[in-house]
């Protein structure tokens, strides 16, 4: 044992190789501070390099949707039922709309309002997380009380209630989906700001005179920020998801709306003449679109969190 304690000191006591920084101590040894891994610093270019492509593959859908808003209501009756070709990828429908075009705009349509419905419940679950936190045993007793009461409801029956009480249509889905969705995100901003709580320069502010609307603006949204848009990228697939759910159903988006839901659900009575690609082409679309955004989730989690960014 002896003989292993000598030979760390003598290594130690060495000094580093070219690149490394180093202090000396009093008994003349050298602490080495060694130079991050290339490794390291090429992962997290690779995380930011699929980021920003999930972000261009994104965006580009809902580009290409709302420029081919005209197209996918155009009808051309000698054009229908047409297998996929190359004049129409995804090819066409029984009344001669181009599936493709279709596809992109409804596609563009779930992403706005799944874009909408996320920040919307991101902004219920911080505001919830900071009563509860800084609210009191009171407070926090009654928005843990309606958490569970959200959660212990299935997302698609509240969606269809609340949809169906708003009239159905973009605004009664968009609520709908920002009203089932912020549960979860609310738990994990409600243990961060409890532990902020804790925090000497917080209880100065408070100490200061500081009011509550100031310590959440100026002390504690800055610091949970980067975990709650974490937690909203997150929330994208989940509202897409059901939006399209509860539109295939019947109690989302209208059907002159060119949504995936109305896409899917129209395609259903056609399946069985064979028209195979009215149903598998959008849907494999909606499923790229889905894996996009939890990609981008992970993505931004992953660089959110130095630990794991580092790995």
């Amino acid at each position: 044992m002896g003989s292993v304690v000598s030979a760390f000191q003598a290594r130690v006591a060495c000094p580093g190789p070219r690149g490394e920084g180093g202090r000396h101590g009093e008994d003349g040894s050298r602490t080495v501070f060694h130079t991050p891994e290339r490794g390291r610093l090429g992962n997290r270019r690779l995380m930011l390099v699929g980021l920003v492509g999930a972000c261009a593959l994104l965006a580009l859908v809902v580009v290409a949707g709302r420029c081919l808003a005209g197209a996918a209501v155009a009808s051309d009756f000698a054009a229908k039922n047409l297998a996929p070709c190359a004049a129409h990828p995804f090819g066409t429908d029984w009344m001669g709309r181009d599936m493709l075009a279709r596809t992109l705009a409804g596609l563009s349509t779930s992403v706005f309002v799944g874009l909408l419905a996320a920040a919307c419940s991101g902004v219920i679950a911080f505001a919830l997380a900071c009563v509860a936190a800084l609210g009191g045993r009171v407070a926090d007793a009654a928005v843990s009380w309606l958490v569970d009461l959200v959660m212990g409801i299935p997302h698609i029956v509240l969606l269809i209630l609340v949809s169906y009480a708003l009239g159905r249509g973009a605004v009664g889905v968009t609520v709908g989906v920002a009203l089932t969705h912020w549960p979860s995100l609310a738990r994990v901003l409600r243990a961060e700001i409890v532990q902020l709580r804790e925090q000497s320069w917080l209880a100065s502010a408070r100490a200061a005179g500081a009011t509550p609307w100031q310590v959440v603006r100026g002390h504690v949204l800055p610091a949970v920020l980067p975990q709650l848009l974490v937690g909203v990228v997150l929330m994208f697939p989940h509202a897409i998801l059901h939006e399209a759910s509860i539109t295939f159903l019947g109690f989302g988006l209208s059907p002159d709306e060119p949504a995936v839901g109305v896409i899917l659900s129209e395609s259903m009575q056609y399946l069985s003449a064979g028209y195979w690609w009215l149903a598998a082409l959008p849907g494999a679309a909606l499923l790229v679109v889905v894996l996009a955004f939890a990609c981008l989730g992970s993505l931004a989690r992953a660089l959110a969190s130095a630990r794991s960014s580092q790995r």
